[in-house]
């Protein structure tokens, strides 16, 4: 694939081994993918050994940012810069074949390696906190309570600068071999949708408390 102005460049870790034609690198179909989903999962290594965290996450330009402890491993490594990999994957179908081997899901992923920095100014820690916040409900950062100093310091960001980046998407109906279609089997895809249920108040609420419209309006993404 030729690199475009719009698209990632494709590198080593980049290039799958398997099903070569459903990776991409553009820019756009890389940011939809990350701002469709907000729980992603962070690898690294930490004593010689492989660790998978999941954290919500916010994408900001060409910038993913991160949350967790700031005494956790990964923000203690961070702060002389980490090697990473981070993963977001869509779920939007399951495709059941008439054969196991063709079983398969309907998704859209993208895969981010990268070295990721501790942020230290103060600044860019609450931006990038609300922009988490912003990415899991819309409208949520102005609605409630900053972080204190005392949070802020307890709470680590991580950033990681989007440059060697691939989305992988897969999408369609059942690919069953040609002497497996005419089986008595049944077939296709089930589409997978998340479903958000109705706000429930916590009881402590005071009585002036009121559900906001950000949330009467919220809808999954």
């Amino acid at each position: 694939m030729t690199a475009s102005p719009a698209d990632y460049s494709p590198t080593p870790r980049t290039t799958p081994t398997r099903n070569s034609d459903r990776a991409g690198y553009d820019r756009t179909l890389v940011h939809e993918i990350l701002d469709a989903e907000y729980l992603c999962h962070v690898g690294f290594v930490a004593d010689t050994a492989p660790v998978v965290l999941p954290t919500l996450f916010a994408r900001v330009d060409d910038r993913l940012y991160l949350h967790g402890s700031s005494g956790s491993r990964l923000m203690l490594l961070a702060r002389e810069g980490v090697p990473v990999c981070v993963t977001v994957t869509c779920l939007d179908g399951l495709v059941l074949a008439r054969s196991a081997m063709h079983h398969s899901v309907n998704y859209r992923s993208v895969v981010a390696h990268g070295t990721a920095y501790r942020v230290t100014d103060e600044r860019e820690s609450r931006l990038a906190l609300d922009r988490i916040v912003d990415h899991v409900v819309p409208g949520r950062a102005a609605d409630i309570r900053p972080p204190s100093a005392k949070e802020l310091a307890a709470t680590g960001v991580l950033r990681l600068d989007l440059a060697e980046v691939s989305a992988k998407v897969r999408s369609g109906g059942v690919d069953d071999d040609p002497e497996d279609v005419h089986l008595p089997h049944w077939a296709g895809v089930l589409p997978v949708r998340r479903a958000v249920g109705a706000p429930e108040p916590d009881p402590r609420m005071p009585d002036e408390a009121v559900l906001p419209a950000y949330l009467e309006q919220y809808s999954t993404r």
